[in-house]
């Protein structure tokens, strides 16, 4: 039996005050950039647990299995959490949980790869609080037809830490494991960063619980044609939106997983993993850029025309670089991360839209839906180690194939001006 999670709902914009409204945003924009930046140095982290405990691809994937695996186990009993507690206090638990997860790097460091996989598992349990409250919270922070277009733009800023992320871990993790000798020196150039991380998430935890944030009240389920009331699970466009998560969150984190690996390869690139680091920011930035752009564009577009269109672009860079080789394949690969800016946010809130008093119990669900970050980079592991890096991309293309027909299916659901 699903349980509900934290019961907000599509609020009419007089109900709370437009500068509460902006605070508010301000402070859960924070919070979608440390954990755009926590998510990115993973990427960092798999080829240099790799290399260091001489891991097989399935091996390492087991990194985003324990991370995302999180958002699985986590987003139901959060909500539940959140529901008890209220937003203010879930956001608070939630960055501390955060934050000894990534204390827990520091004796992680001394020990092993299970301890280490421990650690992401904590460290993302506390960042799936955080998004069980803050995605639905920023949907209703305003006027429902321009939702997908508030969440892209705190989403922009999710962007730019998983932009930042990737540099800073090349430098003060992948740099120094390459001045530092031995399995001992290379773990421990982990310490320090997320000593740090853990500190700022402290830092966070007591601003979010000092800040005023306005209250949302509840409105009744809206079915679309053909559907049911009752439950989230009766409105079919969230459980196709849930899948759709699945699918592009999988896609996502697959490709920046296999990024470093793949850039490695003779006939690609040939760059060693701190200067193929570099790159990976180029893709997560992308998304930063195109989620910026997306913020106006869809104020004016559909939401699902701008969703299929995307996709349809995607598959065909992932294509190019599968079956492409040095340049041209670099750059399509890379250039995906534009593609995938606006998809999350956009599906996320075409899947709530109607919800009503379902739509807590709905975000719920979309958040265990995140859980294909930790399933689609394992099955493609399994590919890479079978079949080879390169052809193992053709994964994440069949992923955007369904996020291609769940955009056409919905291209109606809004009217934009």
């Amino acid at each position: 039996m699903t349980h509900n999670t934290a019961r907000v709902a599509p609020q009419d914009p007089a109900g709370v005050q437009q500068s509460g409204n902006t605070s508010a945003l301000v402070i859960v924009t924070m919070l979608f950039f440390m954990w755009g930046l926590i998510t990115s140095l993973n990427d960092i982290l798999i080829p240099h647990l790799k290399s260091i405990y001489t891991l097989t691809y399935v091996q390492a994937m087991l990194v985003q299995m324990c991370f995302f695996g999180a958002y699985a186990i986590i987003s139901l009993p959060a909500g539940a959490l959140i529901r008890r507690i209220g937003y203010q206090k879930g956001a608070v638990t939630g960055l501390l949980i955060a934050a000894i997860g990534c204390a827990l790097f520091y004796p992680a460091s001394y020990s092993s790869y299970s301890m280490f996989l421990f650690a992401f598992f904590v460290l993302a349990s506390g960042i799936t609080v955080l998004q069980v409250a803050a995605n639905p919270y920023v949907a209703v922070l305003g006027p429902a037809r321009t939702a997908s277009s508030r969440l892209t733009l705190t989403q922009a800023f999710n962007s730019l830490g998983t932009t930042i992320g990737p540099k800073v871990g090349g430098l003060l993790i992948l740099s120094a494991a390459g001045a530092a000798a031995g399995t001992a020196s290379d773990a421990a150039t982990v310490r320090g960063p997320y000593l740090a991380l853990a500190a700022v998430l402290a830092v966070l935890a007591v601003l979010f619980m000092a800040a005023k944030l306005p209250k949302i009240a509840e409105t009744e389920d809206v079915a679309l044609e053909g559907e049911g009331h009752g439950s989230a699970l009766a409105h079919r466009h969230l459980v196709l939106g849930a899948l759709g998560i699945f699918l592009y969150v999988g896609a996502e984190v697959s490709i920046g997983s296999f990024l470093i690996n793949f850039l490695g390869e003779s006939h690609i690139a040939g760059l060693s993993h701190a200067a193929a680091a570099d790159y990976v920011s180029i893709y997560w930035g992308g998304a930063m850029i195109g989620r910026f752009i997306g913020f106006a564009v869809m104020r004016v577009v559909s939401p699902g025309k701008a969703l299929a269109f995307n996709a349809l672009l995607a598959i065909a860079l992932i294509l190019t670089a599968t079956f492409g080789s040095g340049t041209t394949a670099m750059w399509a690969i890379l250039a995906v991360g534009l593609c995938n800016s606006i998809m999350f946010p956009t599906i996320f809130t075409m899947a709530l839209h109607g919800l009503g008093k379902f739509t807590g119990q709905g975000s719920g669900i979309l958040c265990m839906a995140i859980v294909g970050g930790a399933i689609v980079p394992f099955a493609q592991g399994a590919l890479a180690d079978s079949m080879g890096v390169q052809m193992s991309f053709l994964l994440p293309a069949a992923c955007y194939a369904f996020i291609l027909y769940f955009g056409m299916k919905y291209a109606s659901l809004y009217k934009a001006k």
